[in-house]
């Protein structure tokens, strides 16, 4: 299982500030984490790219 953090989040969403990122993981219809760490959440690759091809197009073009 791939995870990724708000970091590699923020890059996936073309390099949006931790302020924007921190409100789009918020949104009720972002994927829920799958662990909170002491670092910050986690959440599974495959739903962040999911929600991402959904809602943010153009994104994940290669």
């Amino acid at each position: 299982m791939r995870l990724v953090g708000a970091a590699e989040i923020r890059v996936m969403l073309g390099g949006v500030s931790k302020q924007r990122a921190y409100q789009i993981t918020s949104r009720p219809d972002f994927p829920k984490p799958v662990a909170v760490l002491a670092q910050g959440k986690v959440w599974r690759t495959g739903d962040v790219e999911r929600w991402i091809a959904e809602h943010r197009t153009g994104l994940m073009d290669d």
